[in-house]
């Protein structure tokens, strides 16, 4: 096969959770154009109408990945109506900033529901399919912080790494069946989610000293590492956390 067609994704079928802003649509903008079939998933279908009116080739899935029962319901409707899922991008997820000691339970959950627990979900109903066809890949995103801490999001940091451990797991269970399943770890990109970090002038000067590269990452940079992970480039890619972070991970 000729190097550059590794990257193709033609033929492949993506299902990207979280997908109606942000990162996750941009990475359905990324496989869509690298020649995959993307299908949008999200809570509200109404989101998700918008962000297809974006990308009109793509199809839509909404249901709650906190859901177990709504997820294993919701992937096995795509498998039947749409068609198998090649690919899998667990991109949902949600932050809490507040001191560790005054951080409220009801927030703990939720980022334990959405960022640890929505992953497992959607991975073993999706992994089910793969494994019998003999072939998939999975893709869980991760963070900088599935390895590094800062003040205020200890929790969210420990469902990151969480998640870093669990698509470990995942290879180590799963690679014997055909199955990649890899982390994108994103650094500090300026996105909707980091929009108040990325208008604190303080903060936007500190992460320019810290980081190697000395500026925010652009969200369209996280796609040709999404590619690379969901082609044939990746066939012996097993539990691999790639860093897209600017350096700022192995820098002091």
């Amino acid at each position: 096969m000729p190097s550059l067609d590794l990257f193709s994704l033609s033929g492949r079928r993506a299902l990207i959770t979280g997908a109606s802003r942000g990162i996750g649509l941009t990475l359905a903008r990324g496989l869509s154009e690298a020649g995959a079939e993307v299908i949008l998933n999200g809570r509200h279908r109404s989101a998700l109408e918008a962000a297809q009116g974006d990308l009109p080739q793509a199809r839509i899935a909404a249901f709650d990945v906190t859901d177990q029962a709504a997820v294993i319901e919701g992937i096995d409707a795509i498998e039947r109506e749409m068609g198998p899922i090649d690919i899998l991008i667990n991109n949902a997820g949600i932050q809490r900033r507040a001191p560790l000691e005054d951080f409220a339970r009801a927030d703990w959950d939720a980022l334990i529901e959405t960022n640890v627990s929505a992953v497992f979900f959607t991975a073993q109903a999706a992994a089910r399919h793969m494994i019998r066809r003999g072939a998939g890949k999975i893709i869980n995103i991760c963070s900088v912080q599935s390895e590094l801490a800062r003040p205020n999001i200890a929790p969210y940091t420990a469902t990151k790494g969480a998640v870093r451990n669990l698509t470990r797991g995942m290879a180590t269970d799963w690679a014997k069946h055909g199955l990649q399943v890899n982390g994108l770890a994103p650094g500090y990109f300026a996105t909707e989610m980091n929009a108040a970090l990325v208008a604190d002038a303080e903060f936007t000067g500190w992460l320019q000293r810290r980081t190697p590269a000395a500026r925010w990452g652009q969200v369209e940079e996280l796609v040709g590492a999404a590619v690379f992970l969901a082609s044939d480039a990746s066939s012996f890619v097993n539990g691999h956390m790639l860093m897209v972070d600017g350096g700022i991970s192995i820098s002091l």
